[in-house]
């Protein structure tokens, strides 16, 4: 069921957002434009609402949200040209933990484990209305990342995006032809070839993904057979926070800095769609760092890969072997170490 719509609100583009249609691409693009209204990095602005003290992960509403969910409709488009939709839903911050310097593979595994349990009830609870529930980090100033505290966001939206709406199709129509979900074959091949794996234990796999577009780019993978982050059992839960920590444990060390990326975790749509047959999909995590040669040089999606198609410099199999070869033991960590 969609969010009840005040019908005293009248639609401007300027004040609400909503979705307008590329067909060049044919893909929607999601317009904020009230966001301009929030300040500045340098702005004082006087705190209207406090964050209480906590000891665990926490989760409170944007301050300035991309999608709100009381949005008036558009209305009827003018022109196939020119097609408008309406575009509903909440925006949430959650603080990984209390201390503003401990990153999630400086975290010990049951405070990862936490991060992941508050992960799967947000699932439940915004997946009971919204049609897609996107979890994603920035992490990083190089990642537009403006609050320093490590913290992930969950954007909860009454339509399906481009990138899962893409990957709905292709798993679907991998399904059809196969009978088999796309991405429990492919970390079946994976497992079988070795070449790419970064890190695995007993329910989880870690790759540089054959398609890699940029250098360290990494796809976690379930597996079992798995929909979504709620249908994860203690011990997958268990072992995904293991696997998170020696992951982004080896990312840091590559270049011994805190490493940035985005990432995100895709799964089987919810709201409308949650009934609906989504055996095709397989629950999967993107991580996306633009890091190429040092803490530094990093590698910029421009030219070529804006208006023609993603390039890289190093094969997946070159990154997959230096992240594989990497320590476990946090670099911060080791240099605290006493010498034997």
């Amino acid at each position: 069921m969609e969010p009840q719509i005040s019908s005293k609100q009248t639609f401007q583009p300027s004040e609400h957002q909503h979705i307008r249609y590329n067909p060049l691409r044919a893909e929607w693009i999601l317009v904020s434009a009230h966001r301009m209204k929030r300040p500045w990095k340098g702005q004082i602005e006087k705190p209207t609402e406090v964050n209480p003290e906590y000891e665990s992960t926490y989760v409170f509403d944007n301050d300035f949200p991309s999608l709100q969910p009381d949005a008036p409709d558009p209305g009827l488009s003018e022109h196939p040209l020119f097609q408008t939709k309406a575009a509903r839903g909440v925006c949430k911050v959650m603080c990984f933990h209390p201390h503003s310097d401990i990153t999630l593979p400086l975290m010990s595994i049951p405070e990862i484990r936490a991060v992941i349990d508050k992960w799967a009830e947000l699932m439940v609870e915004l997946g009971s209305t919204y049609q897609w529930v996107q979890i994603f980090e920035n992490k990083g100033a190089m990642m537009g990342c403006s609050n320093p505290h490590p913290h992930c966001q969950v954007w909860a939206s009454t339509f399906l995006p481009n990138e899962p709406r893409i990957a709905d199709q292709t798993q679907r129509d991998h399904y059809n032809c196969h009978r088999t979900p796309m991405l429990v074959e492919y970390a079946k091949l994976e497992t079988q070839k070795k070449e790419r794996i970064v890190v695995e234990n007993e329910d989880w796999l870690v790759v540089v993904p054959y398609w890699a577009m940029w250098p360290f780019q990494t796809l976690l993978l379930p597996r079992r057979h798995v929909l979504r982050l709620q249908d994860l059992s203690d011990k997958e839960r268990d072992n995904l926070a293991s696997i998170m920590k020696r992951l982004l444990t080896k990312y840091d060390n590559l270049f011994e800095v805190s490493f940035p990326y985005s990432m995100g975790w895709h799964g089987a749509p919810t709201g409308q769609s949650f009934l609906d047959d989504n055996c095709h999909w397989q629950l999967h995590a993107h991580y996306y760092p633009p890091l190429l040669r040092s803490a530094t040089i990093r590698k910029f999606m421009v030219g070529y890969e804006l208006l023609a198609q993603a390039q890289r410099d190093l094969t997946p199999e070159q990154a997959a072997e230096r992240l594989r070869n990497l320590p476990e033991v946090h670099y911060k960590l080791k240099q605290n170490q006493p010498e034997k």
